[in-house]
């Protein structure tokens, strides 16, 4: 069999295969190494400035923005000290429940 007739088979067996479900815990570690590689660049938007964009802010972030100093905490990365994250990365089926935290929704259903 040349290499040709190799591809073709492997192509043919990938077109059959049901794509597969990415573990949470692997799109969790995704989530905040592209989070971190975006804060390396500049500065994140603002929280209220999510919330205006129609972005949903987990309760982490809503007590944050709420707090008197919330404007200058808002750019900041609050996932990164949330515990949320730590569960995410870690457990495949992470006990996060709030609406608005993306870890949450790596690890639904």
């Amino acid at each position: 069999m040349n290499t040709e007739q190799l591809l073709e088979r492997l192509a043919a067996l990938d077109a059959n295969a049901q794509p597969g479900r990415a573990p949470a815990r692997l799109k969790s570690t995704i989530y905040s190494a592209l989070v971190n590689r975006l804060s390396e660049t500049g500065p994140l938007l603002s929280l209220a400035a999510c919330r205006n964009a129609g972005g949903e802010l987990c309760i982490f972030e809503e007590a944050l923005a709420a707090l008197p100093a919330g404007a200058q905490i808002g750019s900041k990365n609050p996932c990164r000290v949330c515990h949320a994250r730590v569960l995410g990365e870690r457990f495949e089926r992470a006990p996060i429940f709030w609406p608005g935290c993306p870890y949450a929704e790596f690890h639904k259903g």
